[in-house]
C-alpha cells in the first residue's frame, strides 16, 4: 500500500506523470496478478495487461482514496476475465496439435475418428465429470485434481491448505462413493 502519499501519487499519475503511474503499477500489479492467477491461470498475465489499459483510458477520471483505488482497480479485473469468459464460450479455440492434419485425410486408408465413437466418448465423459459433481465438495475437488488433473497428493495437500493424509482420506471416500453410485446405476467394469 502507498499510505499517506498516495492523494498526491494520484494526482500526479492523473496528470501523465510516469513516475506517478509506475507507483501505482508497482503497487498493484504483484496482487493483481495473484488474484487473476486464481480467477483465470491461463490468461492471467493478459487479462492483467488488459485491466492497466482500462486503467489508463479511466485514471483521469477516477476519484476516491487507495481503498477505492484498489476496489476499482480489482473490480476492472474482474470485469476483464467475465468478459474474456464470455468470449472464449462464443468463440471457443482449439489447439493446432488438437486438429487432424489436413495433408493426412486425403490419404487412402487413413481415417479419422469416427462420429459415433466421440459421440460415445464425450457422453461417457458427462457422466463421469456429472457424477463426481453429485460428490461431497472436498470430495471432487480432490478427484478432479488428482484424477483429471493429474496432481499429486502433495500438491493437491498444498492447493487446498490441507494435509497429505486427509487428501488422501477424502480421495479415498470419494473414489470409494463414486464406485457406489455407478454400481448402483447399473454400471460395471
Amino acid at each position: 500500500m502507498i499510505g499517506e502519499d498516495f492523494p498526491a501519487v494520484l494526482i500526479a499519475a492523473q496528470q501523465g506523470d510516469e513516475v506517478a503511474f509506475a507507483t501505482l503499477w508497482h503497487d498493484g500489479q504483484p496482487a493483481l496478478l495473484r488474484y487473476l492467477r486464481v480467477l483465470a491461470p491461463d490468461m492471467a498475465e493478459d487479462i492483467a495487461a488488459e485491466t492497466w489499459t482500462y486503467v489508463v483510458r479511466g485514471l483521469a477520471r477516477f476519484r476516491g482514496d487507495e481503498q477505492n483505488w484498489r476496489a476499482w482497480l480489482f473490480t476492472t479485473a474482474r470485469r476483464r476475465v467475465i468478459d474474456q469468459t464470455r468470449q472464449l464460450m462464443r468463440r471457443p479455440a482449439t489447439s493446432l496439435e488438437a486438429l487432424p492434419d489436413p495433408a493426412l485425410a486425403d490419404l487412402p486408408g487413413v481415417r479419422g475418428p469416427d462420429a459415433a465413437d466421440l459421440a460415445l466418448e464425450n457422453l461417457a465423459t458427462r457422466a463421469a465429470i456429472g457424477a463426481i459433481a453429485n460428490l461431497p465438495p472436498m470430495q471432487a475437488e480432490v478427484i478432479m485434481l488428482r484424477v483429471v488433473a493429474g496432481l499429486d497428493t502433495e500438491a493437491v495437500a498444498q492447493l487446498l491448505g490441507r494435509s497429505s493424509g486427509a487428501i488422501r482420506v477424502a480421495a479415498h471416500r470419494g473414489l470409494h462413493r463414486l464406485a457406489s453410485m455407478l454400481s448402483e446405476a447399473g454400471v460395471t467394469r
